[in-house]
């Protein structure tokens, strides 16, 4: 039943930066929170992760030290911070919330319908 919310996305011009927002009615705070984005005709990519503690973060290499997920326990809210934005970066951007304190293949949450991001100069 837990429903996540995307959005903050937008179009904006390389280099800039988005912030994007991933809240939901109930605690988060059990679940560990990844970052996914999906371009037209390219399969769903998993792009960063942040545990359940909050203590441990991951990211993909093409966004590795560009991006930054971070989560307010008490808020029932994960952030993506995107620095440096690049036109490659153009998807659809979905999270989704996992059990085992890690990113992985068990879902709590159905997708949801996810935040534009536009890059384009």
């Amino acid at each position: 039943q837990l429903q996540l919310v995307e959005s903050g996305g937008g179009l904006v011009q390389p280099g800039e930066s988005l912030r994007l927002s991933c809240t939901a009615s109930g605690s988060l705070d059990k679940y560990a929170i990844g970052w996914f984005r999906q371009a037209p005709g390219n399969e769903r990519e998993g792009i960063a992760c942040v545990s359940s503690s909050g203590g441990s973060t991951r990211y993909v290499d093409s966004v590795k030290g560009r991006f930054t997920i971070s989560r307010h326990f008490g808020k029932n809210t994960v952030y993506l911070q995107m620095n440096n934005l690049k036109p490659d970066d153009t998807s659809v951007y979905y999270c989704g919330a996992f059990e085992l304190g890690w990113c992985g293949a068990t879902m709590a949450d159905p997708w949801g319908q996810g935040t534009q991001v536009t890059v384009s100069p």
